[in-house]
């Protein structure tokens, strides 16, 4: 088989999650679970991908359940609890919450890394990116519940750890050493990243 079927076939096999995801998408909106929503889905599926066609996200092919499982656990525990820190701060009419845009640049990040970590930020209650600096690798969230230099630095350090169990979960094999490598170094507090925000 030539390199270009191979590619060809790669690219199909990289976008048959994203085409069953658009088709079930599309039965969804129309409550309807029969061979014909089935086909428009399907025709209505390759007609998106192939008009508005996005650059191939290239994935890591690296996934480690004990961390995924791990983030998720933490990942709802840190919805639970900023849901929580929201309820009470709406119902303390003594002060208003204080809010602040906070600058999070990014140290392991790709486009997939950031686009999780940006999703993670602001699907937490009391954050919400804002802007996402693609170049530089700068999220950019607005949050409550600031009062000081040290609360800013307290919501950019939970950013920076859920880049870190992202790239431990799914990152490339580089950036999984790259992380390794700088918490050997002394550079990261493994146990800090452990903690959920």
């Amino acid at each position: 088989m030539r390199p270009e079927t191979r590619r060809l076939w790669r690219d199909i096999g990289m976008q048959l999650p994203f085409l069953a995801w658009l088709i079930v998408l599309w039965m969804l909106l129309w409550a309807q679970f029969t061979v014909l929503a089935f086909l428009t889905g399907l025709v209505v599926a390759i007609f998106v991908t192939r008009v508005f066609r996005l650059p191939t996200v290239e994935l890591s092919g690296r996934v480690n359940l004990w961390y995924a499982a791990l983030f998720i656990v933490q990942f709802l525990w840190a919805v639970l609890r900023g849901a929580l820190s929201v309820t009470v701060q709406v119902f303390d009419f003594r002060r208003q919450p204080g809010t602040a845009i906070v600058a999070v640049p990014l140290r392991y990040a790709d486009d997939l890394v950031m686009t999780h970590v940006a999703v993670v930020s602001s699907l937490i209650p009391g954050s919400l990116v804002v802007e996402a600096d693609r170049d530089r690798r700068i999220l950019y969230l607005h949050v409550i519940g600031v009062r000081s230099k040290e609360d800013v630095e307290e919501q950019r350090q939970g950013v920076l750890g859920w880049e870190k169990r992202v790239v431990r979960a799914l990152g490339d094999p580089s950036q999984y050493r790259r992380l390794k490598a700088d918490e050997r170094a002394g550079r990261i507090d493994p146990a800090r990243v452990g903690g959920a925000r």
